[in-house]
């Protein structure tokens, strides 16, 4: 092609496919920089900053709005406000009523014991933390954030009501509510200790308890009660794509699958405080094998003279003992009995835990690790408010009885069992005479 004198040549097509090529090379840059911006998890300062900045925003819209209503609600409020100093007083004065609300509401809540007990444990477990979240201008402090957790925790809500009380996103709370798990988490294995003082450890029989022989007659002492408890959990459902899957569907809603509740295994001293747990999905249904694999790697957790005490279904061994699944002889009923009081005082436990924290009665997510540190920061608070004097008492549940087949760890359980069984109807007959 030709014009004038100077020649124009066209591009050929390989040209043309090279420079389409670089086009859509150069957009796929663009979106993969517009998608990290948009999903890459946001860092600590970055967190820290759009908080503020949301926080500020609700203030300030908040305040509108009360202007806003006044007006509208008023209109000859326009008629009297002649000056602009009268008119800048409206907002000023509406300024002040918020901030009162929001000083009494801070007061209020400063003097709620629980709230202050869990803000003075967080910001003496994790200082550095708290001194990095407390710098800046508006944020929500330590106390406000122990405040809406335990909200969470011990009530049946959404994060949509707390949200609107809070005045903070839905994803907000979220982040916030995590954020404190996360902080009682680490605290973990200083909360949830394993006890070592023969002071700690439990009678075997409380009615023998003021009997000074019963270390050398033969009873142990109990280190603790082992047990387990379902925490239900939400499990979406597909849509089923045929009349077989839809009759599956129907099934698996009826019978509750396995993975719609966490196994909470625990076990409980003297005061129903925590000295172990252990979290695992509904389909995982081997009882004690965590602390069992424990116990073989250190045996000292459990010495010679003392035991833990489960129920039937766990593993009967020389450190475990189980009750009889049917009594037989009356020694047999005496020895059941004994275990009963322990057991009893486990389900208390739960049904104190559940009660306390009342959002383990039902955990709307159906992710595993999410709903297991909500779990565990539940069990992690309740030896923390106990140790601060709170008393929360549940009504134990009704168990069913369940035809539930014994399992022997070993033969040494069974003859451990059988000579506790001997030494202790042993006692009562002694102690009747």
């Amino acid at each position: 092609m030709t014009l004038g004198n100077f020649q124009l040549n066209e591009p050929t097509y390989f040209e043309q496919m090279e420079l389409l090529e670089e086009n859509v090379a150069a957009a796929g840059r663009v979106l993969l920089e517009v998608i990290q911006v948009e999903w890459e998890p946001l860092s600590h300062s970055e967190l820290d900053q759009r908080l503020e900045r949301v926080v500020e925003e609700m203030i300030e819209a908040d305040l509108v709005a009360q202007v806003q209503e006044q007006v509208n609600a008023a209109p000859q409020l326009k008629q009297d406000l002649t000056t602009a100093d009268q008119v800048q007083a409206v907002p000023k004065q509406l300024f002040q009523e918020s901030a009162l609300q929001r000083s009494h509401a801070t007061d209020v809540m400063e003097a709620n014991p629980t709230v202050q007990y869990v803000t003075n444990f967080l910001q003496s477990s994790n200082p550095m933390h708290i001194k990095r979240r407390m710098s800046g201008r508006a944020k929500l402090s330590l106390s406000h954030t122990a405040l809406l957790s335990l909200t969470l925790l011990s009530k049946r809500v959404s994060y949509r009501s707390v949200s609107s009380s809070f005045h903070l996103e839905k994803g907000n709370i979220h982040r916030i509510f995590f954020s404190f798990c996360d902080q009682v988490i680490a605290q973990q294995h200083r909360i949830i200790q394993w006890p070592t003082a023969i002071e700690s450890l439990l009678p075997f029989a409380s009615w023998l308890s003021g009997n000074e022989g019963l270390e050398e007659g033969g009873l142990p002492r109990v280190v603790g009660v082992l047990g387990e408890t379902h925490i239900p959990i939400r499990l979406p459902f597909g849509k089923p794509d045929s009349e077989n899957n839809a009759q599956e569907a129907k099934r698996l809603k009826s019978e509750a699958p396995p993975d719609s509740w966490l196994n909470l295994e625990l076990v409980c001293d003297l005061d129903e405080r925590f000295v172990y747990c252990h979290i695992s999905k509904g389909s995982e249904r081997v009882q004690g094998r965590d602390l069992l694999e424990r116990l073989q790697q250190q045996p000292e957790m459990v010495p010679p003279g003392t035991c833990l005490i489960a129920g039937v279904g766990y593993p009967l061994s020389e450190q475990i003992l189980t009750p009889f699944p049917i009594c037989q002889t009356p020694q047999e009923n005496l020895y059941n009995r004994a275990l009963l009081t322990h057991l009893s005082r486990f389900q208390q436990a739960i049904a104190d835990l559940k009660e306390r924290f009342q959002k383990l009665r039902y955990l709307d997510m159906g992710n595993f690790n999410k709903a297991k540190a909500v779990v565990l920061t539940a069990c992690i608070l309740h030896n923390v408010l106990l140790e601060m004097g709170d008393v929360t008492k549940g009504v134990m549940e009704d168990c069913p009885v369940e035809d539930v087949e014994e399992v022997v760890q070993c033969e040494s359980g069974v003859r451990m069992r059988q000579s506790v069984m001997n030494v202790l109807y042993s006692l009562m007959e002694n102690g009747s005479q």
